[in-house]
């Protein structure tokens, strides 16, 4: 159980302060998450990692020389938000490009991808490469949709290692693709892990048993068995990595990097019982075995679990994986000279940056935070409520998500219209902290709408109904993006409607508040109607007839919100 903390809901941004305060010779804070404090050569490439917070060392602890640039941290086991990654990989950047790299998780896939295209909107030449070293999570012939464990590790050294000797950022994505094309990874759980202020794991295993092929974000494993010796775990462990050996990897004679990964609550001496076996069952199969790793690598809060790792290298990974390393978390090598950066660079973008404004959007902006306000003030009333009819058939934190995204988004939306941001930049930091604070897809989601709706109405005029109209379209295409059809039983059954009605409304010439209440009512009518239909995505889908005769949370919170705005 995680016993330490003050709110559970400031846990990740305190962890991030002290974290930071704790290592301010090798990094900085900057808005989503931390970049080095010292200079990297200009023209080189800047590897960013991330993903949700809760797995230190990672992210933020590989942020150094010889490995990350920077890394976007979310809020616990959520992804970071699409602009988080974007000011992360922005204040990383120095001339060379950027490789963003993260473990292969739906939610990081849409956010990092998202952040991809604002990059070279920006005209920033960005790459990407997914970790997928989890040989649980899917089989060979579907690798492609594996999760990134403990593998990340091999795939993220080698590319900072690259960048840090100049390479371009063709090869530093070329070197992080075989990286991970020669890394398998498989671990077994012993309990569940807590989140700050939960009542319990986020799920148990049966006293002597053991999940075997969980995941890192308290997903289940895929079978249990009771709890083996120290030397029969490592003969599970490696002989599951041996049966998938990676194409090109001849045995007896290849090199292998053994990385034994404690997930959080193991101690390192009962790991290095396990290693002790491990090392000689790669022996005994003809594996030369190169420069290994034992301890908390990549952990799960308090999870009680041991992760494998077997990397693969080539001569010219190899070099990679071997060449020094300086960072809060991971040290290889001797010890490089570096240069801290200019106080000024150390202490800027850490607030989301504020673009300039026309003073009719600043006049908008405001009015903006009202409607924020009263968006935050209408989910406080109905959070318990929309969680009892998520725990219908989902887990029912939607409720408790949605007000600890609406409150961020409101004091966000407040600081940066305080600090003269306009209409759009207003929307748009809310939605990243929206995104942020309530984690899971209707984090997302919301994020993405609310970063849609910013986009359309700008800071440059006073929005009129015609640009309302644009931006309510643009928010509804994005939040279309993430899957989800009209009769899915999510919030697109509310929101389609209530975009077709405004539409109509408007170009018949109605203004914007009767257009606005018109669509209000549709929504709502929709999230009722939402109460006959099968779940057909998300978490419900499996329990799908437990939910028909109830209303589909996410259509009834967006339809309770849009009804707010209409009254503001």
């Amino acid at each position: 159980m995680t016993r330490l903390f003050n709110d559970p809901a400031d846990f990740a941004d305190e962890m991030v302060d002290g974290f930071v305060a704790a290592n301010q010779s090798r990094v900085r804070k900057v808005h989503g998450g931390v970049a080095r404090s010292t200079a990297s050569p200009d023209g080189t490439v800047a590897l960013v990692i991330g993903g949700g917070s809760g797995h230190y060392p990672a992210f933020g602890g590989l942020v150094g020389h010889g490995l990350a640039a920077g890394a976007a941290m979310g809020n616990l086991f959520a992804s970071p938000s699409a602009q988080q990654v974007t000011a992360v990989a922005t204040a990383s950047e120095h001339g060379g490009g950027v490789l963003l790299s993260y473990g292969n998780y739906a939610g990081d896939v849409l956010n990092f991808d998202a952040a991809e295209r604002a990059l070279r909107d920006a005209g920033i030449d960005v790459r990407t490469v997914r970790v997928t070293d989890d040989v649980a999570s899917s089989p060979a012939d579907e690798a492609a949709k594996r999760r990134g464990i403990a593998g990340d590790l091999c795939v993220f050294k080698v590319a900072g290692a690259a960048a840090e000797q100049g390479m371009t950022l063709d090869e530093v994505t070329r070197v992080a693709t075989k990286a991970n094309e020669r890394t398998r990874s498989f671990g077994v759980a012993f309990s569940g892990c807590s989140l700050p202020g939960a009542d319990e794991p986020l799920f148990t295993v049966p006293e002597g048993r053991m999940a075997i092929g969980m995941g890192i974000h308290g997903e289940r494993g895929i079978d249990e068995a009771d709890v083996p010796s120290a030397a029969d775990l490592a003969r599970l462990l490696v002989e599951r990595l041996l049966d998938e050996v990676p194409s090109g990897v001849e045995l007896p004679g290849a090199h292998v990097v053994p990385i034994l990964n404690g997930l959080g609550s193991v101690k390192y001496e009962e790991l290095f019982v396990v290693y002790a076996t491990v090392q000689r069952l790669l022996e005994d199969a003809g594996a030369v075995v190169v420069e290994p790793e034992v301890g908390e690598l990549v952990t799960s809060f308090d999870m009680a679990g041991v992760s494998l790792t077997l990397f693969w290298p080539d001569a010219e990974l190899e070099a990679l994986w071997a060449a020094p390393t300086d960072t809060p978390a991971y040290r290889k090598g001797g010890a490089v000279p570096q240069e801290r950066l200019p106080e000024d660079v150390l202490t800027a973008n850490v607030a989301p940056p504020i673009g300039p404004a026309s003073d009719a959007s600043r006049t908008a902006a405001q009015r903006l935070v009202e409607v924020v306000a009263a968006v935050r003030r209408v989910v406080d009333e109905h959070a318990d409520e929309l969680g009892r009819i998520d725990a219908v058939a989902g887990d029912g934190d939607h409720g408790i998500g949605m007000q600890r995204g609406s409150t961020a988004a409101d004091a966000a939306a407040r600081d940066a219209a305080t600090r003269g941001a306009g209409a759009g930049s207003v929307l748009a930091i809310a939605g990243d902290a929206w995104s942020d604070k309530a984690g899971g897809t209707s984090g997302a989601i919301w994020g993405a709408a609310l970063e849609a709706l910013g986009r359309v109405l700008g800071d440059t005029d006073r929005p009129d109904p015609a640009t309302v109209q644009t931006a309510v379209h643009a928010a509804t295409d994005a939040v279309l993006a993430f899957g989800a059809v009209v009769g899915d039983k999510t919030m697109v059954d509310a929101l389609v409607p209530f975009d077709a009605v405004l539409s109509e409304r408007i170009d018949a010439g109605v203004p914007l508040r009767e257009a606005w209440r018109a669509a209000a009512d549709a929504a709502q009518e929709a999230a009722d109607g939402t109460a006959a239909l099968l779940p057909r995505m998300g978490r419900a889908r499996t329990h799908a007839e437990h939910a028909v005769g109830t209303p589909d949370p996410g259509a009834v919170s967006f339809a309770l919100i849009v009804d707010a705005v209409a009254a503001c």
